[in-house]
């Protein structure tokens, strides 16, 4: 098993840990982006609270609830609607990274007491339409612990933009290889497709270093003029 990986007896076993559940949900599409590039698969994440992007999801607590019913809580007060997640869903139990929390509602808990569930959910296009307008209109947290749903482009334009731009943000946690891991997994992206999306990040990371570096400077000569 891979560093950091747990079994689901292993993860639930761990009673002194906190524990988080999220889920991928994507569907399939023929809709193309200006009718000539192929979208192929919609894959949903949202914008936090704290400006990083992850999947929906949040703390549970196993000693009174079960990691789905935990997890189908927290996503209807995140997206609006009441999604069944099963045990079928489930991908895997890690423990957090140390850099951060996975959890939407407790930034002060220690990472590395906290265990992170995964699951991916496929559905119909249809239905995660209706999720994407349930999240802006009916869910609790919207403009609160969610400032938005996005969709993750999964093609590539000129220039290394779409996927690659998108693998360039900030990511929660292990959200970004766990994005990663799932579209190889699922066969959603092509290895050599992701290969050079993945590269084009980081030279998009580079060029945004260069730009707060800048930013920061025009800050600081305006601050001190005041």
């Amino acid at each position: 098993m891979a560093s950091g990986q747990l079994s689901r007896a292993e993860a639930l076993a761990c009673t002194a840990c906190m524990h988080a559940c999220h889920v991928m949900l994507y569907s399939d599409t023929k809709t193309q982006l200006f009718g000539k590039f192929p979208i192929r698969h919609i894959i949903l994440m949202q914008m936090r609270f704290d400006g990083l992007l992850g999947f929906p999801g949040g703390l549970v607590n196993p000693s009174k609830e079960t990691l789905e019913a935990g997890l189908s809580r927290e996503l209807l007060e995140e997206l609006g609607v009441a999604l069944p997640v099963s045990v079928e869903d489930h991908v895997g139990s890690c423990h957090a990274p140390d850099s951060s929390s996975s959890s939407s509602s407790s930034s002060s808990s220690s990472s590395s007491r906290l265990i992170t569930h995964f699951y991916v959910k496929k559905m119909e296009e249809e239905q995660i339409r209706e999720v994407e307008r349930a999240a802006a209109s009916t869910a609790t947290d919207h403009g609160h612990e969610v400032l938005g749903m996005v969709r993750v482009p999964l093609y590539t334009l000129r220039g290394g933009k779409g996927l690659g731009s998108f693998l360039s943000h900030a990511f929660i946690g292990n959200a970004r290889s766990q994005l990663v891991d799932s579209l190889l997994r699922l066969n959603l992206v092509a290895p050599e497709e992701l290969h050079k999306a993945l590269t084009s990040s980081l030279t998009t990371h580079t060029h945004s270093a260069g730009d707060l570096k800048s930013a920061l400077a025009l800050t600081v000569a305006k601050w001190k003029q005041l």
